[in-house]
């Protein structure tokens, strides 16, 4: 008999869907009855890793990561990591067992009651199918859907006595099929953009993380050097779309509305690519675009072009537009830009470390194509300034700013990318919210180089209690953390540096294994 269980890891293995990420509870286990061996399970110890992990191995690898957690408290558990992933556009198929059928109604304990409302608004798509047979045709939707532009998580809730139901005649369909999108501008709509771009007097381009995300890096580049145009990344930057040594590049714009005209004065035309307008997080009200300005928004996201307060807007696929453009736009006039200089070594005055100083040894140091998940808050520019981005994929930042991300999203990285290494930057209050997952790194001997900038405080949150002129808020400090013995406790191999030759030295130790590594570093608190 072709029953739901059986049909449904068909069309997993069909589409790619072999990793597991979950955490499992009573409802789950009809589900990994039978467990083929061609999929493999990373266990991680709590929900908010879980969807972290498998966050992370969405974004690095572009293709969906399913997710199984349990019944509504593992769902509740993962809702903050769902954040981040929401705002990421990260394509997770997130399914929940169920109670059986005939107990949901009395609420039976682990009932998901109204299974379906309970991860809204972070998803695109919510369902719990109306009966056994539908199963395996509301998974094959939740996959299409979580892999189509906008990408982005989806959840289905499954009664799990269903697995054991007979499939419905014709499921063989479902395996054979593709859902493709085409976003291509028409002919008319490609040519008022050239027109625009090549009126321009002064054009600036803005690249968000749907670029990276698209793989059209590469694309930007061209446009950017084809019209020499200044390109900045777009505020609250969660990945890096461009080569952060390259001539036409300038940087992370503040996310500030004041800040952002401040830095874009001048430029007649404001292009931005694979963002929304904007992500804003500090108050500081002003003029959305300085003046004589006007803004075009080149994105996948017809909720980003929506929303925004300003300009007009074109949704599609990125990288076929780029690609559009790239074709049709003629060479620009403008001289060529010159490269912003580097950043100076920053003097140690002896005592901690400066998180200046860990950044340029990393820059010296770590191979060329490094991945790096960075959950430092306070460190943002600094590391941005100092670290050498020049191959797509190389930079995860919590999209929502919900912490919890880096830890776990670094193992999933790297079980994306095994040919590529991942340095996980963590600060020490952000590193506590997803520290179980250095124990999924351990178990699957996940090669990470976990960096925890240890300042003994929210750095972050330091700095807004300044600019909000806040005096004596409780419960910014986080003293008597030791990492190590947390590192090794979940057994991952742990060292301390405390000078920059320490560091370097540590540093070369972890690159040259095989295995995961923590490294702690007291540092001082600097500014984002």
């Amino acid at each position: 008999m072709n029953t739901v269980h059986s049909a449904c890891y068909a069309i997993l293995r069909q589409q790619g869907l072999t990793t597991v990420f979950g955490n499992p509870g009573s409802n789950e286990l009809p589900f990994l009855q039978g467990f083929p061996d061609d999929f493999r399970y990373i266990l991680g110890l709590h929900e908010g890793a879980v969807v972290g992990m498998a966050d992370g191995f969405a974004l690095a690898s572009g293709g969906p990561a399913l997710v199984n957690l349990h019944a509504a408290a593992g769902t509740g558990n993962g809702m903050g990591a769902l954040t981040n992933a929401w705002y990421s556009h990260s394509p997770l198929v997130i399914t929940a067992g169920q109670q059986v059928r005939s107990m949901v109604g009395v609420e039976a304990m682990l009932a998901n009651v109204d299974a379906a409302q309970l991860p809204k608004p972070l998803v695109k798509w919510s369902h719990e199918p109306a009966c056994a047979e539908d199963v395996p045709r509301a998974l094959s939707q939740a996959i299409h859907l979580a892999n189509q532009l906008p990408k982005g998580p989806v959840y289905l809730s499954i009664p799990y006595d269903d697995w054991s139901h007979e499939a419905a005649a014709g499921v063989e369909h479902l395996l054979q099929r593709q859902v493709a999108s085409a976003g291509l501008p028409s002919s008319a709509q490609l040519q008022r953009l050239v027109q625009q771009l090549t009126a321009a007097h002064n054009p600036v381009l803005v690249l968000g993380p749907d670029v990276d995300g698209s793989g059209s890096n590469h694309l930007a580049v061209q446009l950017a050097e084809k019209l020499r145009m200044p390109a900045w990344v777009a505020p609250s930057a969660s990945r890096c779309p461009f080569p952060t040594r390259h001539p036409n590049f300038r940087g992370v714009l503040p996310a500030a509305i004041a800040g952002i005209s401040r830095c874009l004065a001048g430029h007649d035309l404001i292009l931005v690519v694979g963002a929304p307008v904007f992500r804003y997080h500090q108050y500081a009200p002003g003029a959305y675009l300085p003046e004589g300005a006007r803004l075009l928004q080149i994105t996948c996201d017809a909720g980003e072009a929506a929303r925004a307060p300003m300009g007009d807007a074109l949704v599609g696929d990125i990288g076929e537009i780029l690609q559009a453009l790239v074709w049709v736009l003629p060479e620009g006039d403008r001289p060529p830009l010159q490269a912003l200089p580097r950043p100076q070594p920053v003097p140690e005055q002896g005592g901690l470390l400066r998180p200046e100083t860990l950044f340029d040894v990393l820059d010296e140091l770590a191979p060329r194509d490094a991945i790096y998940v960075k959950e430092s808050t306070s460190t943002v520019g600094a590391f941005w300034q100092r670290v050498e981005m020049r191959e797509p994929g190389s930079y995860y930042f919590p999209a929502a700013g919900g912490l919890g991300f880096g830890l776990p999203a670094a193992v999933g990285v790297q079980l994306a990318r095994p040919e590529r290494r991942v340095i996980a930057i963590i600060g020490d209050g952000s590193a506590n919210y997803g520290i179980t997952a250095l124990w999924s790194a351990a178990q699957y001997r996940v090669p990470v180089v976990f960096i925890i900038l240890k300042n003994g405080t929210y750095g972050a949150l330091r700095w807004f209690a300044e600019v909000l002129q806040v005096e004596g808020a409780p419960g910014l400090d986080v003293p008597g953390l030791d990492f190590c013995a947390l590192a090794r406790g979940y057994g991952v191999e742990a060292l301390q540096a405390t000078t920059r030759e320490a560091f370097a030295e540590a540093l070369s130790q972890a690159l040259a294994g095989d295995g995961p590594v923590l490294i702690e570093v007291p540092t001082l608190t600097i500014e984002p």
